[in-house]
């Protein structure tokens, strides 16, 4: 039997509203609305009175009415179009968007993040939000080589920042025209010369026949790497048929799956260079099962560094960098624009190569 008063005390407790306030501040609620919203009409004593009164009751501004008073909502989006099977383990997007809330936390911003199926998923929110003014900007993660949302995000008018670079050629401090600007503000990373810094390690290593296991094809990132890897190859007088490329959605068992397949080969390689550190850990058990020692017959790479290649053994050799800073990057540049600040097109830091027990010298 319920106790009196217990339903009561399990009722959801009611928001304060401006009614509230006035009623205890002793005012008009138009004076209320003039007070928070640090209008004139009102005197500082009242306003001063209002604002703690509010504060006393947990009183807070509504951001749907913030929107459609002409206000920032104050949240920015982050939507990931990749199956949810492949994020579980993945340390890359946890360490971006840590350093993306660093950011918004200073500035008291929520992030609102959601992972989605497909692009067209992707674009049908961005326009959800953009018509309900749930955001004022998005950041655009995973370019791809045929994007559709830098268009349709300049039509709606939605504020953006894309992680992660342009869908052509990046541009270098060499090479400062090599690519058109890109459509958006853009923070990207140089894989071609992170592809470089893999390659001279291994080819000074002697091994001529590499196999890159990248990511998902039609990702910009993925097209650079595969272009990197073709490039950097052949100025070392390497061949297609000696390094080349195969592509999976990132997840362990198509990394696993890829490097049987590749072990199967006629002439295997003596190094496989894996797009993410899950991929290049299942590639080291997959050697393990097959009783193909690392680094003694088989070097390995990971793109990313992680606990998990820190405490598999031997450890992987992987690119180290800052993700994020990477993030905190991204958020300050997306903040920028927001306050009025031009576009621009930054450089993330240069990954280095930590060399580790899984290369080593070609048998």
């Amino acid at each position: 039997m319920t106790a009196p008063g217990e339903a009561a005390r399990r009722r959801p407790a009611r928001r304060p509203t401006i009614k509230d306030i006035a009623r205890r501040a002793g005012v008009s609620e138009s004076a209320v609305s003039f007070a928070l919203n640090d209008r004139p009409g009102v005197s500082d004593d009242t306003r001063a009175r209002v604002r703690r009164v509010a504060e006393e009751l947990g009183w807070q501004a509504n951001s749907a009415a913030r929107a459609l008073s002409g206000e920032r909502a104050g949240a920015l989006g982050l939507v990931l179009a990749r199956p949810a099977r492949t994020l579980g383990v993945e340390s890359f997007f946890l360490q971006l968007v840590s350093g993306i809330q660093e950011v918004l936390s200073a500035r008291k911003i929520a992030l609102l993040f959601q992972v989605v199926e497909d692009l067209d998923t992707e674009c049908a929110l961005y326009r959800r939000w953009w018509a309900e003014r749930r955001v004022d900007g998005v950041l655009v993660v995973d370019p791809r080589t045929d994007d559709p949302r830098p268009e349709l995000l300049a039509t709606l008018g939605l504020p953006a920042v894309a992680i992660g670079g342009p869908p052509g050629p990046a541009p270098t401090d060499q090479e400062p025209d090599a690519a058109p600007p890109p459509p958006l503000p853009t923070v990207w990373a140089d894989d071609a010369r992170a592809m470089a810094r893999v390659l001279d390690h291994l080819h000074g290593l002697g091994h001529r026949r590499i196999v890159h296991v990248a990511g998902l094809p039609d990702l910009a990132h993925t097209a650079r790497r595969i272009r990197s890897l073709r490039t950097e190859a052949a100025l070392r007088g390497l061949t297609e048929r000696q390094v080349r490329s195969v592509t999976t959605d990132y997840s362990d068992a198509e990394g696993a799956e890829a490097t049987r397949r590749i072990l199967d080969d006629a002439r295997p390689p003596t190094a496989i260079i894996y797009d993410n550190d899950v991929m290049a850990v299942a590639g080291a058990s997959v050697a393990a099962e097959r009783g193909i020692p690392v680094p003694a017959a088989l070097s390995i790479v990971a793109w990313d560094d992680s606990a998990l290649c820190r405490v598999t053994h031997p450890r992987l050799t992987a690119l180290v960098r800052d993700t994020p800073g990477f993030g905190r990057l991204a958020a300050h540049e997306l903040l920028t624009v927001l306050d009025g600040g031009p576009p621009r097109t930054v450089q993330g830091e240069l990954p280095h190569l930590e060399a580790r027990e899984s290369t080593g010298p070609c048998g």
